[in-house]
């Protein structure tokens, strides 16, 4: 047998650094989707490669000669997104082999490439009843000066039978920044719902209060009796508890939301309305389907739905259908910046992240002039017909 060949640890480092280069210095051309809704970028934006060596890898030679990695990343995915002084900040959550999640902070300038990671990872206070894991955060800037970061705290559930090691509980964590680097914990969203998964800030008040959209569970995954997305008031931030959750965005028997659906990031401001991204789940043969749509309310009602183009948005498409897990897009993190582009982070398969490209303008139209899905297949023929006879 030949043996394996002596360890150049120098030349191996060499390649490690150019491989991160490569990555975070490839410029990330778009192009238009069929749909013309938007421009999807050729590479994924972060993805685990991005992270940093140091971040992975002891790089001291005489403690680590054979360079190992000794804290290996499993994905990069469902990031948060903000524009700071023209920059584009995206906090990500990194998964490490052990299934633990925590929060990164990468930058760009351009928002569609060059991303790269701050020193360190964000360290997230804990609350009285520590963490097991944290993820999926939402960024807001809100009319009170603050950035808030929300996002999901999951816990083992205490009631779950002896050798039970899968059952959870995920609530809302809340947490606020001025700088994206430090962060003042505060107290857990507390509402009637057994479980809260994907509640987002609204960026402004409402009648003098915080408005929330939350995601009322029974279980950890299964929604049960929980009806879609929810609407909450809320008097003080530093004691978040709220009361009556209204359903304002419901699932619906064969759409792309059946089983469930829920808030993405924030919602943008527009002259038509407040526009949002939700992802929508229905199940299949090879199981969940995630999709991201979109739906518009009101400037003066955030939680009345004026507009719901029918059907999905954005769907996992050629090598976005594949990876840690299968035919998965989400979305926590979308920016509109001055000059009226949107730019679209969306996690693929629990994976890696991407972005898709387009304008305020196009998106408004795409909500005023995409029809509402009419909820049975006579009824689409009707209106698909109308579509052609109208043509010219």
């Amino acid at each position: 047998m030949n043996a394996l060949p002596s360890f150049d640890y120098d030349q191996r480092l060499i390649e490690l650094r150019e491989g991160q280069h490569q990555v975070t210095h490839t410029p990330n051309p778009g192009g238009w989707h069929s749909s013309n809704w938007y421009r999807k970028h050729r590479d994924p934006v972060v993805t685990p490669a991005h992270v940093p060596l140091n971040w992975r890898y002891d790089l001291n030679r005489e403690r680590n000669p054979f360079l190992l990695e000794n804290l290996p990343i499993q994905a990069t995915f469902n990031a948060g997104a903000l524009e700071v002084d023209g920059r584009i900040a995206m906090m990500v959550r990194v998964e490490g082999h052990d299934r633990k999640s925590f929060f990164g902070l990468a930058w760009s300038e351009s928002g569609v490439d060059g991303f790269t990671f701050t020193d360190h990872p964000i360290v997230m206070p804990e609350t009285e009843d520590p963490d097991t894991s944290v993820y999926d955060m939402r960024l807001v800037r809100h009319q009170d000066g603050w950035i808030y970061g929300l996002f999901c705290t999951e816990r083992k559930d205490p009631d779950a039978p002896h050798g039970d090691l899968s059952s959870a509980v995920a609530q809302c964590g809340i947490a606020r920044s001025r700088n994206l680097v430090d962060w003042e914990r505060l107290p857990d969203l507390k509402s009637n719902s057994a479980q809260q998964r994907n509640v987002v800030l609204h960026p402004e008040f409402v009648d003098g209060q915080y408005a929330f959209y939350t995601r009322p569970q029974d279980g950890f995954i299964d929604t049960g009796s929980g009806g879609g997305i929810g609407w909450a008031l809320c008097t003080d931030i530093t004691h978040p508890v709220v009361g009556e959750e209204r359903v304002m965005e419901s699932r619906a028997y064969h759409t792309i939301k059946e089983v469930k659906n829920g808030q993405g990031p924030a919602p943008i401001k527009s002259p038509i309305g407040w526009i949002h991204l939700a992802h929508g789940v229905r199940g299949t043969a090879t199981g969940l389907r995630y999709v991201l749509y979109v739906f518009v309310t009101d400037l003066q009602d955030p939680d009345k739905v004026i507009y719901s183009p029918g059907g999905a948005y954005i769907v996992p498409e050629g090598e976005e259908q594949v990876g840690d897990l299968s035919h998965i897009v989400f979305s926590n993190g979308w920016v509109c910046r001055e000059d009226g582009t949107v730019l679209i982070y969306y996690a693929s398969c629990d994976t890696r992240m991407h972005v898709a490209s387009t304008t305020l303008d196009r998106l408004m139209a795409y909500c005023q002039q995409v029809p509402e899905d009419p909820l049975r297949s006579f009824s689409c023929v009707a209106q698909r017909n109308a579509l052609i006879d109208g043509n010219p």
